[in-house]
Formats: structure tokens, sequence, C-alpha cells
């Protein structure tokens, strides 16, 4: 299983694997693949704490993505009583991204024109992830 993989819930519907610690029960993401934790599904929904705009490629390594760099937006998503969890933001333009504005959990490729695209968490605006 890739890294990436991991960060899903194997089943549907769409959910991101968190890990619940077995002595307190804090929740943390991704999932640590340690003993001390336990896998949970974490909430689909949430809301943007904060945010950027990656208007630059990153180095190579770790980014393995295309060479071509188009700007997105990436947000810190609190899931309710669970975690904050940071991810691409998508489907929204960037002078339409606020602070408190309602999330749903999506995916994207890291590499559209993959053969074999590496699926990483986004979220969408809540309208618009249905």
């Amino acid at each position: 299983m890739s890294p990436a993989a991991a960060l899903f819930m194997p089943d549907a519907p769409l959910r991101l694997v968190g890990g619940r610690a077995k002595g307190d029960g804090r929740i943390v993401f991704p999932h640590p693949g340690t003993d001390d934790f336990e896998a949970v599904a974490l909430s689909p929904t949430g809301t943007l704490w904060s945010y950027t705009i990656q208007r630059f490629r990153p180095k190579t390594p770790p980014y393995a993505g295309p060479e071509e760099f188009t700007p997105w937006a990436l947000g810190y998503v609190d899931l309710p009583g669970e975690v904050i969890v940071q991810a691409r933001l998508v489907n929204v333009a960037f002078a339409d991204i606020r602070i408190g504005m309602p999330l749903a959990l999506t995916k994207v490729a890291l590499d559209a024109a993959a053969d074999d695209p590496l699926w990483l968490p986004a979220f969408a605006p809540l309208e618009q992830a249905a």
C-alpha cells in the first residue's frame, strides 16, 4: 500500500484514516501506524481554520509532481472534536476562500496527467463537494 493510500479508509464512503491514542483518546492525522493508536474514520466535513496559496513549485525531493506547476490553495481544516488536517482546497477561486467556510472531503490527483495518479486529500466548499 502506498503512503498516500494509507491516508484514506479502505471502504466507501471517502474518509480519512486518523489514529486514536489508546492511552488518552487523542486523535492525530495521519495515523502513525503504531500499536499505540487505533484506526478511526475522521469526519468528512469541517471548517477552514487557516490557508495559504502555494504559488511556486516545491523542491524535489520531496515533491514528485509535474514540472509544469499550477498554484494551489492549501488549508488547515478543523474536523470538529477530532483534529485539524492539512489538505489542498479545490473547486473554489482563491478570492472566494474564507476562514470558517464549511468544507467537505474529496481527493485530488497530484499529477492529473499521470497514468496511475497519486491521490491526495482535498477539501471543497460543502455545497460543491456532492
